[in-house]
């Protein structure tokens, strides 16, 4: 039964991880991996990031950008999970957990249309709305001081209802021996809630926020590149959309391979320290 699961991860994780070493060559298509020459000094392709003028700026969004979705996005599904958890109304519940869930399945193409229809500076139903209140129309994609928030709350709206479905099923192990015992005792349901509830999920709250630290420098490349514009570049441009323009698009893979490698390793290091942090709070996942 684990076979298909360790194939997958041999041809398609591991595998791969010998191209690295393009990031310390002059990579031709014409010449392969192995006749590529080694580039020269060996650093070349990181050193050509580190002085990209951009390097700061990008830096700087990639890791505020991936700060933000980590503070406002990990309470957003635990506490939708714990309202689910405590509805007592099949019904109800089953239709909230169902419309929080659908828009994981929308792509961030279909979710930039419906952000044009609410959003746009012309025609967009806000700014219609605030128009004909007497105000005036917010560029909000196209604005520095909104293109964040938009960022960060769209995030949020696709990914709690997914996330929630992870802590309810987390929810189901804890044994329910406890919360009869609560309840004998005098227990009120927020009670139960803070002493039985979020301690029996306080494993899977660690696993998933240790996971979501390897991919902290991501800050969610499809979504920025389909939503972003020239204008708002100062705030919203990172270091996957730089590489994509200027190293696959200029077919300089040696440096997008080169800034994959640095990624790479900041994301293990801040696994790693994560997870010794997890191990002082009892709960780590190795």
């Amino acid at each position: 039964m684990l076979l298909p699961g360790v194939i997958y991860y041999i041809i398609y994780r591991y595998y791969p991880m010998y191209g690295t070493i393009i990031a310390f060559k002059d990579y031709s298509i014409t010449d392969g991996i192995v006749g590529s020459p080694w580039a020269h000094p060996w650093y070349k392709h990181f050193h050509t990031f580190y002085e990209s003028p951009y390097f700061g700026e990008l830096l700087w969004n990639t890791f505020i950008i991936s700060f933000y979705k980590l503070l406002f996005g990990t309470m957003p599904p635990i506490l939708l999970a714990l309202l689910l958890n405590e509805c007592r109304t099949a019904w109800f519940k089953g239709l909230i957990q169902t419309l929080t869930y659908m828009p994981y399945f929308l792509s961030w193409v279909i979710i930039f249309g419906i952000l044009l229809s609410l959003l746009s500076e012309s025609s967009g139903l806000v700014n219609l709305l605030i128009q004909n209140m007497g105000g005036s129309s917010i560029g909000f994609l196209t604005s520095t001081e909104w293109f964040r928030s938009i960022l960060i709350s769209t995030d949020i709206w696709q990914q709690i209802g997914y996330g929630a479905i992870i802590y309810l099923a987390a929810m189901t192990a804890i044994d329910i021996t406890l919360y009869e015992a609560a309840r004998v005792d005098g227990a009120s349901r927020l009670r139960m809630v803070w002493h039985i509830t979020l301690p029996g999920i306080r494993n899977i709250i660690v696993l998933l926020l240790i996971l979501r630290l390897g991919h902290f420098l991501d800050a969610g490349f499809e979504q920025i590149y389909i939503l972003y514009n020239v204008q708002v570049y100062p705030v919203a441009d990172i270091i996957d959309t730089w590489v994509f323009r200027t190293g696959l698009q200029q077919l300089n893979f040696s440096l997008s391979a080169a800034v994959g490698l640095f990624k790479s390793v900041i994301g293990i290091i801040l696994v790693l320290l994560a997870n010794s942090l997890a191990k002082k709070w009892g709960s780590s996942v190795w």
